[in-house]
């Protein structure tokens, strides 16, 4: 970590301080601030890294103006019409996360780059899935990338546990990742309750109709919470299947359904199934 050199201080001090609530005055003066961003960006991954040098872990320092240009960077490059800088940018912050910086600093660096990167970094961020601290934040930035997020998931799932396993699990459902589906058949019959409830969500998610069998009996021999969380998830299939176009196959899970959650505490089920069926008509 180099010292700042003092023009680049002098730029970041120009960005407004909190008051002692940690909000910003309303009377912020955009066009000293634009001014500023462009000058820092103008010297280049120097700057950049600069910047991200005056970041300090929660508790050791002020680093309230240097966090606000970082942001400001971050939103400036997504608005130009050349992306160059904007990849530059992403790649400059991508080359400081899984090292030795304090994680809490790295974390704000992931989620710049969740708003400012895109598929030129999600191997580095692919690399975090396996650390528990920095999984769940580099997930959400590949969610938000999209492209190339699945590979990511798809790629670490085999190398993961625990906290870990999880996130990825659940995040194949959200990115609908249609080659993970065989090892999310799997993890429907985890030891762990959380596993399996995010396994068949993500199955539902993804509209696996060779799932739907699989989905019902894990809902039908569940209790409690899991039962509920299996049934929502077989309700879900079926909305995708019919929004496939496959609406014999969301027909026979609402079939299921209807003639299976005859309890009244379940009665919500079954109605819900009822209304599904008159839509596969």
């Amino acid at each position: 970590m180099n010292e700042p050199s003092s023009a680049l201080v002098g730029l970041v001090n120009q960005m407004p301080a909190p008051d002692q609530r940690g909000m910003y005055c309303t009377d912020i003066d955009k066009e000293k601030i634009e001014g500023a961003i462009t000058d820092i960006l103008q010297g280049g991954r120097d700057n950049i890294l600069g910047v991200i040098d005056m970041l300090v872990e929660p508790g050791k320092g002020d680093d309230a103006k240097a966090h606000y240009a970082l942001h400001c960077m971050a939103l400036h490059v997504c608005k130009l019409d050349n992306d160059r800088p904007r990849r530059r940018f992403s790649r400059t912050l991508a080359s400081q996360i899984g090292g030795d910086r304090p994680k809490e600093v790295q974390k704000y660096l992931i989620r710049e780059l969740q708003i400012a990167s895109g598929r030129e970094v999600v191997e580095a961020l692919g690399k975090l899935l396996e650390d528990e601290d920095l999984c769940e934040p580099a997930a959400q930035a590949l969610v938000a990338i999209g492209d190339g997020a699945a590979e990511q998931f798809h790629g670490a799932l085999s190398r993961v546990s625990g906290k870990c396993r999880l996130t990825i699990l659940q995040n194949l459902g959200v990115v609908r990742d249609t080659k993970s589906v065989g090892a999310l058949q799997k993890a429907v019959s985890d030891e762990d309750e959380a596993v399996r409830i995010a396994a068949v969500w993500a199955l539902a998610n993804i509209g696996d109709a060779d799932s739907a069998n699989m989905l019902q009996k894990a809902a039908d021999q569940a209790d409690g919470w899991e039962r509920t969380q299996a049934t929502k998830a077989c309700l879900l299939l079926a909305e995708k299947l019919i929004a496939a176009g496959k609406k014999s196959e969301a027909a026979r899970i609402y079939k299921h359904l209807r003639d299976t959650r005859t309890k009244p505490a379940e009665r919500y089920v079954s109605d819900a199934a009822k209304i599904g069926l008159a839509a596969t008509d």
